[in-house]
C-alpha cells in the first residue's frame, strides 16, 4: 500500500482559515450559525472550525456533534456499526446549519446526517463544509458549499486523515493507494 501527502501543517491551518473566511462572508443577517461536526471524524475538524472562527468575531457559532450510524442506509447490511455520540446543546430550528465533515466520498454519509438532522428539527438553511473532497466517488447528488481541497481519486483509493487530537504527531491527510 503505497501513501501520498495530501495536504499537512502549516497549508492545512492556511485552509482552514480560508473556509472561514467563506463561512464569515456568506453570514445570512438575522439567522444564526450552528455548527455541527459529523461522527466520528468530522468533529475534530468542526472544532478546528469553531477555534478559528472565534478569532474573528466575538460570538462564535454553537458546535455540536451528529452521528448518523443509525440513519445509514447500509446499517442492517454490514457488520454492526458502533454508534458515537450526539451532542446538540441547542436548538436548529431556523438556524444557518453547517454540517462539516473530514471527507466528503459517495455522498452517502451526508445524506444520513441531513436525516439524522431532521429529527432535531427544522433548519433554515443546510450548508456542507468538508476538508476533502473525493469528488469522483459520488453515488448521490451531493455537493458541498465549502471545500478544502478537491482530490480526483478512483473507488479503490482511500483518503486516511490524522489528527493530533487523535494521538497522532502533527496532522497529515494521505492518499492510500492498494
Amino acid at each position: 500500500m503505497t501513501r501520498k501527502l495530501i495536504l499537512s501543517s502549516p497549508l492545512l491551518e492556511i485552509t482552514i482559515s480560508r473556509l472561514c473566511q467563506e463561512l464569515i462572508e456568506n453570514q445570512i443577517a438575522g439567522i444564526e450559525t450552528v455548527i455541527l461536526g459529523l461522527q466520528p471524524r468530522g468533529i475534530y475538524f468542526a472544532q478546528r472550525i469553531q477555534t478559528e472562527l472565534q478569532k474573528h468575531s466575538e460570538s462564535a457559532p454553537l458546535l455540536g456533534k451528529l452521528d448518523a450510524t443509525f440513519y445509514r442506509d447500509d446499517f442492517r447490511r454490514r457488520d454492526p456499526l458502533a454508534p458515537n455520540s450526539t451532542e446538540i446543546p441547542f436548538l436548529v430550528e431556523n438556524k444557518r446549519v453547517i454540517l462539516v465533515d473530514d471527507v466528503l466520498a459517495t455522498g452517502r454519509m451526508v445524506r444520513a446526517a441531513m436525516d439524522a438532522l431532521n429529527a432535531f428539527g427544522r433548519p433554515a438553511k443546510v450548508e456542507l463544509c468538508v476538508l476533502i473532497d473525493r469528488i469522483y466517488n459520488r453515488d448521490l447528488p451531493i455537493h458541498p458549499d465549502y471545500v478544502g481541497k478537491s482530490v480526483n481519486t478512483l473507488a479503490t483509493e482511500k483518503v486516511l486523515v490524522e489528527w493530533t487530537e487523535q494521538g497522532h504527531e502533527t496532522d497529515k491527510i494521505w492518499l492510500m493507494t492498494q
